[in-house]
This record gives C-alpha cells, structure tokens and sequence, in this order.
C-alpha cells in the first residue's frame, strides 16, 4: 500500500490542476523545481562538501567545522558503520543536542547507505525504546550524558553499536577535555550520568568512543553505496491518533526536492543583499532532531554553503544572546516561543541585525503580539511557514519581502499544491473551510511499516491529509482556522492525548483521564489532564511526577484537574470536545 501511494503521488500531474497561487509568488520563484536534480541525497551533499570546502560548517562553543572536515569526519565514522558489518538500508539513530557531532552523524549515516533515526535526547526510557524497536535500529550515535536512559531501554532492542559521544569531542586540543571534565565531574551543570550497555543478554555489544570511532575510520575505505531516489534516508518520528509514535518515511528524492523547494523559495531575498561573495549565517537553535532544523539549518545550510551557529541548549536565553553576540545574522529559524524570549531579552535587543534579512517562523502558530515586538527589535519581519514531519516539512511559506504580519502561512511553495477538502475527498471553493491536503515531491512514502495507518492519511490521488482545517483565498494564500484532529501543540512539538491517557490510566490510582490542549502564553497551548481517580488519595503532585518519569517534560501535562466524572458519547467514549475551553 505504501509504495502504491509513493508512486501515485509521484507521478501525479502538478499542472492538472488550477493553482492561483502561483500568481502571489515572489519575483524570481519557480513554478517547479527540478526533482531529478539529483540521484540521491547523498549526491546533494558531497557535491556540497566539494563545492564550499573551504567555508565553514559550522561553529559550536567557538570551535569551527570546515565542509571539509565534515567532509572527512563523516567519512571517517561512515566507514567505522560500514565495518561493523551493518547492511545498506538499517538503520542507525542519533540521541543528542545542537553539536558538531550530529552533523558528523547526519552525513556518516547518509554516505554509508543507512537510514537517520532522529531521537529526542529528552526521551524517557519508555520512550526510546520504543523507537529503537519499532524503526529495528541497529545502531545509536548517543551523547553520553544520555547513556543512562540508553542503557534502561537498550536490553529489548536490536541495537549492537552503540557510540558513545562527548561534548567536547570535537572542540579541539585543550577545550575538549576541559568541557569533557565539567560536564563529567561538575554534577551541578548536567545530570550524572552512567554507562550501563553491557549485560550478559547484550555479549558481543560493541561500544566506543565517538573519538575511537574516527580513528578506526581513518584507516578505512568509505564504500559508496549504490543509492537511488527511492531509497529510505530518514524516518522522522512523529506521534499517532492511536497514542503510537510512528516514523514518516523520507525518501531520499523527499528530502532532495525539499531542500530545492525551500533553496528556490530564499535566493531571491539573498540576492538583494549587497554582497554576493559573503557566506550567510544561519542560527540552529532549534533541535536537530525535529524535522523543520534539519531541513531549514543542516541541509539547506550545507546546499548554500552558510555558516551555522549550533545552540545546544537554546532555553538558556542570556547564553544564547551570548553566543550570537559577535556574528552577523541573515537567517533565523525558530518557533513563536523562541522568538518571544529572545525579544524580551534586554541584551538581544544590542545584537547587530543589519544584515538579517529571514526571519522564519513554523512548528507551531507565530502570534502576532510576538511577530510586531521582534520586527521592533530586529527590523527584520517574522515570515510564517507551514509543513510536518511528513512533507519533510515545508509545505508553504510566505514571501519572504512581507513588511506586516498577516496571520497566514502564506502559499504553496514550489512544485507543491494544496487542496481543501471535505471529508469526502471532494475539493471546495476558494474561501470555504475544509482540511488542509498537500501534494508534492516531498510528501512522504507512508509510515514505517504501518500501511494502514499511512492509508488514513493519504488520498487515492496522492494528497496527504494534514489534519488541519484552513481557508485558501483567491490569492492563494492559505489560513489555518481550527485542528481535525485532537493533537496538542506544545512549543512546535506534536503532543498526542491517546499517548498521554495511555501513560496515565496505567497508574494504580487512575479510574480514567482525558488529555486536552488549553491555551498557553509561553508554548501557545499547554497540556491539561482531566482525571477520575480510583484512589481517594491520589494527589496532583505525585501523578506529576509519575508524568515526569513517564513522558518527555513538553508532553507532560501542566494542569491536572480531578473530576467525578467525565463526559460520555450514548457509547461510553470520552468526549475531549467538551472538556477544551470554548474558542472565541
């Protein structure tokens, strides 16, 4: 089933259908991108590497990565994967922040034939295991300030690699270690952490230093794989309405056409910067892990050659501002939150935004309050996009020459279309409400191994279901209006309430729960948990930290209210609608 639908949204006519968008775009944007640019992802970055070798990657913590050191680095630990016997097409996961490490990892998993599995670091045991069982990952890049949580979860996976990073592997000579020291001695700066990866179940494990690792690789041949379009490069793990996270297949082609759609969507607005020779700084601040950094920062980063500023930890505002202090920016990612603390931050506002000239809003919804302080601040407008984990993610965006928030997410980028539909398939008239249903290249293959549920999601003639209701406008401009579907959005990150309510009834002291999204100043919507309790004795701090032990700290939920009783359909299904607070 799935790769039915791969095929049909493949070949699905782009010009078969009217697209009054295409009218809005900005000057010097595409219609369409070329999709057959390249055979494979792989062919995209060393063709990066090559081509702006001797620029800089990336810096993290004031040590800088040339292209060619990923370039070689990548290679090296490529080869060390290939060795350890791992065949083209399993796949290997990746558990840490913003560092120079991941990039490394990105490109070693990629060049060496295997599969990215991007794995929040923050994830309870429960969690990862899940993960790691469901994608069969074979192997984990892990930094090793999470090896604990590795090491409780590892015993029912398939995992026999484990590499072991440091924070300061790649920070050079004398700062290396120091960090290494602090990190591994300083308990009041990270939590303690413990390497518990062999047992006599995990005989013949292998686990090494991410540094060993290189060194092994140096004196290895890197075996170009043969790699074609259709091949697996990523499962992006996002949640389900089953309360099952479950992983967006991303081909190769999906991810090639994605970095080529957004590259096609930006140039224009580089151009008219006055210096064409300089490189364009980007600001990675955001994980990544997630879907819309991994694209917007590390891929496209690498096909334009800028220069990206890791953040590893970006909930530390002062040090944020901080470490930006001293470069000019062009490009900055990140989510409504980010940009609301960064613009309330006195000393942000002394940073040199003369040259910052994208400012990209997306993963969740950029509130207009926040988007007028930042455009005073900076003088640089937030431009608000739209995608998921399953379009790889950008689906529109808006033109980025936008002086005023216009609380849309602007127009189906290049090659793409949208169609808004009722719940018959059947597309409706400009400016009529309806889910929102993309199709394009980057559109994902289905979910790993779960064609049924890729079957509820996509139409037979290949457009995706987002789940979200929008309103397109004659203009070809899209707006979101309201959510089919009960997921919560917390700070950008998808929070499923089947999951929570699973979590939560398994606690001896729950009779049953609803989970619902209220709304939020800081993260746009906050989890609340409605609770009938079993055990009269039950109180809201211990089924917090129950919560705590049990799911990642955004999933968990903020207000937890205990009731008698909770509201019923004539069948006994719990009706989250009337327990959300009325919408204005």
């Amino acid at each position: 089933m799935t790769a039915v639908l791969a095929e049909e949204a493949a070949v699905a006519p782009a010009t078969s259908r009217a697209r009054p968008w295409l009218a809005s775009y900005p000057a010097g944007v595409p219609a369409e991108i070329d999709t057959a640019a390249y055979g494979s992802l792989v062919d995209l970055l060393e063709e990066a590497f090559r081509k702006h070798a001797r620029r800089d990657a990336a810096i993290c913590m004031g040590q800088r990565m040339s292209f060619a050191e990923l370039d070689g680095l990548s290679a090296q630990l490529g080869a060390w994967l290939q060795a350890q016997g791992l065949k083209t097409g399993d796949r290997v996961a990746i558990m840490m922040p913003n560092l120079l490490q991941y990039g490394v990892a990105i490109a070693a998993i990629l060049r060496a034939g295997f599969v990215v599995v991007n794995v929040n670091p923050l994830y309870t045991p429960r969690e990862l295991e899940h993960q790691l069982k469901d994608s069969g990952a074979r192997a984990i890049i892990v930094l090793e300030n999470f090896a604990h949580t590795l090491a409780e979860a590892i015993e029912a996976t398939d995992v026999h690699h484990v590499v072991l990073a440091s924070m300061g592997d790649l920070l050079g000579w004398w700062k290396g270690p120091l960090v290494n020291f602090a990190v591994r001695h300083l308990k009041k700066m990270v939590p303690e952490f413990k390497l518990r990866l062999m047992s006599k179940s995990g005989e013949g494990r292998t686990v090494v230093r991410f540094g060993e690792a290189l060194r092994h690789g140096e004196r290895l041949p890197l075996k170009k794989p043969a790699l074609g379009p259709d091949d697996v490069a990523f499962l992006q793990y996002t949640g389900g309405t089953t309360g099952v996270s479950k992983g967006a297949t991303l081909l190769h082609r999906n991810v090639v056409a994605n970095i080529l759609q957004v590259e096609a969507w930006f140039q224009p607005m580089l151009a008219k910067l006055p210096d064409q020779n300089m490189q364009f700084t980007n600001v990675c601040a955001l994980p990544l892990y997630h879907i819309f950094a991994l694209t917007a920062c590390f891929m496209l980063g690498a096909r334009m050659g800028h220069l990206n500023i890791l953040v590893p930890n970006p909930r530390d505002i002062p040090g944020f501002v901080e470490t930006l202090r001293g470069h000019k920016i062009h490009i900055f990612p990140a989510v409504n939150t980010l940009f609301n603390a960064l613009a309330n931050e006195p000393g942000f506002a002394r940073l040199d935004f003369s040259e910052l000239v994208i400012s990209n809003g997306g993963g969740m919804a950029v509130q207009q309050a926040t988007a007028e302080k930042w455009l005073k601040v900076t003088g640089c407008p937030v431009v608000e996009g739209y995608g998921l984990s399953e379009t790889s993610p950008a689906a529109t965006i808006n033109p980025l020459d936008l002086r005023a928030f216009n609380g849309s997410i602007g127009l189906p980028i290049s090659s793409t279309e949208i169609s808004i539909r009722d719940d018959e398939g059947h597309d409706l008239p400009l400016g009529q409400r309806g889910e929102i249903c993309i199709r394009g290249p980057q559109v994902m293959a289905g979910y790993w191994k779960r064609p049924d549920e890729t079957a509820n999601v996509m139409w037979p003639d290949g457009f995706f279901k987002s789940g979200d209701i929008g309103i397109m406008d004659e203009r070809g401009y899209v707006r979101i209006v309201d959510r089919k579907k009960d997921m919560i959005l917390v700070s950008g990150f998808n929070v499923y309430p089947t999951e929570i309510e699973q979590v939560v009834n398994m606690h001896p002291g729950v009779l049953e729960c609803a989970a619902v999204g209220v709304p939020d100043a800081r993260s746009g919507e906050a989890v609340k948990l409605f609770v009938v309790k079993s055990d009269p004795a039950l109180a809201e701090e211990d089924l917090s930290g129950y919560c705590h032990q049990q799911l990642t700290a955004y999933k968990c939920p903020k207000f937890i209210e205990f009731r008698d009783e909770l509201p019923k359909s004539n069948v006994g299904k719990i009706l989250r609608r009337e327990l959300r607070p009325p919408t204005a």
